[in-house]
């Protein structure tokens, strides 16, 4: 395993301002925005693609500080019912396996997208339960008459281009945001589709993230730490389903934390564990959205907590056995 980060919260600097800070941290890979949702701060995605030289020049910028371009982050709704918003999140994420492709990265990050729930929709329909049945109905139309059949295609093209891995972040608001939904895709679409495994967008689910990675053994491709901190007594009044602003920390019913400041070391240790025991031995890259926290402080504790989690070496031989 290897301690990464995404690097989208040090925006304002340049990629290698950012990664002089990460690698003085330790830190051995990062995921790099190409689009979408994450921006492309510090990458050149048209001058990577068209021009051999920027690519190299990227790759070496890394090597220099001793840290791997591990993945490409490219989250976006490319089934989105507006055909115009759709055809952006869909441009940006085939720019974004031609920059993995060029720089010899086998995963893509992204979201499954969510369509409407109908062919005239102009905004996406999440739905979170299964009556009335006019719910099956929708299920129905956004799943085998616009997500399997553009991931079928858009699979197709990221194999042509040396990206074997799209990492779906499981994520409420997108069709795909829990295991069965993972599943269910994949067993459509092929194995080229897995999991971004981002246990904070699973904790507020009631989700129990080391049971979900056994549940996925095989299946996933990277791996998100962000935590989330639960308020029981505001969960206690209002349940898990929080549409409040983010930025009402005291109101909510949870909140996205640094590693390790929505559940202890031990919650996380057994996570690494059964990663490992599962055959997962990518990136854990961290994903700072604590809004109790600068970036530089929030990172470094992230980063702490999991250079004590983390194992990053291979098991020895079991002598004992």
């Amino acid at each position: 395993m290897k301690l990464s980060v995404l690097t989208v919260p040090y925006h304002s600097l340049t990629l290698e301002e950012t990664l002089i800070k990460l690698e003085a941290m330790g830190v051995q890979a990062v995921e790099l925005g190409a689009g979408g949702y994450p921006g492309s701060d510090h990458l050149d995605v048209k001058g990577i693609i068209e021009d051999d030289a920027i690519a190299k020049a990227t790759l070496e910028l890394a090597a220099k500080h001793n840290i791997e371009i591990g993945a490409i982050a490219c989250h976006g709704n490319p089934v989105h019912p507006n055909a115009e918003t759709a055809k952006s999140f869909h441009d940006q994420f085939v720019d974004g396996v031609l920059v993995a492709e060029k720089l010899g990265v086998d995963t893509v990050v992204t979201f499954s997208g969510c369509p409407g729930d109908h062919p005239g929709a102009k905004l996406p329909n999440w739905v979170t339960c299964a009556w009335p049945t006019d719910f099956q109905e929708v299920l129905d139309y956004q799943w085998n008459e616009v997500l399997i059949p553009y991931w079928k295609e858009t699979v197709k093209f990221a194999k042509a281009h040396g990206v074997t891995k799209i990492a779906l972040e499981m994520h409420p608001g997108f069709a795909v945001y829990n295991t069965a939904t993972l599943l269910k895709l994949r067993a459509a679409v092929g194995e080229v589709i897995g999991a971004n495994f981002d246990p904070s967008h699973l904790f507020w689910q009631g989700i129990e993230p080391v049971a979900a990675i056994k549940a996925l053994k095989g299946a996933i491709y990277h791996f998100h730490a962000k935590d989330t901190k639960i308020d029981a007594q505001n969960t206690a009044v209002n349940g898990v389903l929080d549409t409040g602003s983010y930025g009402s920390l005291a109101d909510r019913s949870w909140l996205f934390r640094t590693v390790g400041y929505g559940h202890g070391m031990s919650d996380w240790k057994d996570m690494i564990s059964t990663l490992k025991t599962v055959g997962y031995d990518g990136l854990i890259s961290i994903e700072h959205e604590d809004a109790l926290m600068s970036i530089d402080e929030g990172m470094q504790k992230a980063v702490e907590c999991l250079k004590e989690a983390i194992i990053f070496e291979s098991p020895t031989t079991m002598w004992w056995a």
